[in-house]
């Protein structure tokens, strides 16, 4: 007896929604996120950036100039660089600094290695100290939300800048006398621990509050119903589930970070002569506006690009991460 073979049915090209089925939130994010326009020009000029910072060194070698060098013979009897527009050629890119004769573009490409690498480091250490003060306020609650809640009270409360323009100083003359060079190594150090201190506050508060609506879920009741410690649920079950608003809130920090430290430096308590800095940049300019509005406008425009370059990054990051969003482009 002969047996018929079933035909297989033609069930016709994969749609859309049947190829996107079992993709993690992560690799949905990732498709919006790559759709997103904004994104990835804005991603493209901070990757730029970033390489810029990283190879500093290697872009002074091909330039052949260095930040620290002076070119006073090309300054006339008043300081002021010759040529056109503050002595812009093709040796000096973005011309030269007035009075000193420093070239202002390997000066810019240091200054804004300068900023990047305190602004992450800060926005780094404060990210985790806040996420792992605001996840055990928010799960183990009673005392230890408490004195964490009145910490993040007291660091939200505190005069960022009346406290950033005494600390600072005074920290310098505790190790430093008035007539000897601080290194930048130091500076640095101070300013991100003075962004720590009171940076941590604000996450806290957000992956508190996440975390008090996370951790009466099912998934969360189901793991202490099998027997998962406490350190589990926190980094296994809980953290998965914050990344959104974490990275949103790192992306955002990095650009506030950027501008507080040029702020500081430009008042003269950040990062000192002779290291290369956009607020200490901008604060020499300001004398030379008129005479040399070059001077001001490369560093100006540079930090501002950098700047509005992460907010917009950051907010297509956050409307890839809510699927809810309205401007998040469907995968």
């Amino acid at each position: 007896m002969k047996t018929r073979a079933k035909a297989i049915p033609d069930v016709g090209p994969i749609t859309a929604a049947q190829e996107f089925v079992g993709r993690s939130p992560g690799r949905f994010a990732w498709e919006r996120l790559r759709r997103d326009r904004t994104a990835i020009v804005t991603g493209s000029m901070l990757a730029a950036f970033l390489v810029i910072a990283l190879a500093a060194p290697l872009i002074e070698l091909l330039y052949g100039i260095g930040p620290h060098e002076q070119f006073q013979h090309e300054l006339d009897s008043f300081g002021m660089p010759l040529g056109v527009a503050g002595g812009i050629s093709g040796e000096h890119w973005f011309g030269l600094e007035p009075g000193l004769g420093r070239d202002i573009f390997i000066r810019m490409v240091y200054g804004l290695r300068t900023s990047l690498v305190i602004a992450i480091s800060a926005a780094t250490i404060t990210t985790t100290l806040g996420v792992v003060a605001g996840v055990v306020a928010g799960y183990l609650g009673r005392w230890s939300d408490t004195v964490i809640g009145w910490l993040i009270d007291f660091a939200l409360a505190m005069p960022f800048l009346i406290v950033a323009l005494a600390v600072a100083p005074t920290v310098a003359l505790r190790f430093y006398d008035e007539r000897d060079e601080v290194p930048a190594e130091f500076q640095a150090i101070v300013l991100v621990t003075i962004f720590a201190v009171f940076g941590w506050a604000g996450t806290a508060r957000l992956v508190r509050g996440q975390v008090i609506s996370l951790r009466e879920r099912e998934f969360v009741d189901a793991a202490r119903a099998s027997g998962a410690g406490v350190g589990h649920i926190l980094f296994r079950e809980l953290l998965p589930n914050l990344w959104a608003p974490i990275l949103v809130s790192y992306s955002l920090a990095v650009p506030a970070y950027i501008t507080a430290e040029a702020a500081l430096s430009f008042l003269g308590i950040g990062m000192l002569e002779p290291t290369p800095d956009f607020g200490r940049m901008i604060d020499r300019s300001l004398g030379y506006l008129q005479t040399d509005p070059a001077y001001v406008f490369f560093p100006g425009i540079t930090i501002f690009a950098v700047v509005f370059a992460f907010n917009l990054f950051g907010d297509a990051l956050r409307d890839a991460l809510d699927p809810r969003s309205s401007r998040s482009p469907l995968p």
